[in-house]
């Protein structure tokens, strides 16, 4: 299973949210689960961004050899599930590959349906969608210039959106009996 995250530059959100979901995955023994990210917009070539670096290692992630990359329509179809900072990233996944529509939601989106709804795999996801009307789900915000508090308080906020998502990918993988 693999997961895809998608910001702007890609050396902030969107590596933080790569680097912490490969973190929860390992803790969770889930071997299959693999992360990646990407960017609209990205700074090709990259590392991550020394502020979002330090609120990464600062929760346990390991922002050492990342390297951005621009978001293609090949990125964007390989993963099984494809979650964006902003509603905006999500209409440019969508753009790129049309038919993720059923596989890609913004963090929060994915972050809400999994927790409120706990659906028994990634399948099942896009049929919560409609429990989205009404619900105030809100973007991550882009840290660039800010101070490194506010990158930290992204990276937490990122932090927190993650363990319904992993959770939802721990149920949708099918283990072996024995």
């Amino acid at each position: 299973m693999h997961i895809l995250f998608v910001c702007t530059g890609n050396i902030c959100r969107s590596p933080t949210a790569e680097r912490l979901s490969a973190m929860l995955g390992a803790e969770r023994a889930l071997p299959d689960l693999t992360t990646s990210s990407a960017g609209t917009r990205a700074v090709i070539g990259h590392a991550m961004h020394a502020e979002a670096a330090t609120a990464l290692s600062a929760l346990g992630g390991d922002p050492s050899g990342f390297v951005a990359r621009h978001l293609t329509t090949r990125i964007a179809s390989a993963a099984d599930l494809v979650l964006t900072m902003t509603t905006a990233h999500r209409d440019s996944v969508l753009e790129l590959a049309p038919r993720q529509l059923r596989r890609t939601f913004t963090l929060g989106e994915a972050s809400f349906l999994a927790a409120e709804y706990e659906p028994a795999g990634l399948a099942d996801l896009a049929d919560l969608r409609p429990h989205l009307a009404g619900q105030r789900v809100d973007d991550i915000p882009d840290p660039m210039g800010q101070d490194a508090s506010y990158f930290t308080a992204v990276a937490a906020r990122i932090a927190r959106a993650l363990p319904p998502i992993i959770e939802l990918c721990r149920r949708s993988v099918t283990f072996p009996d024995g």
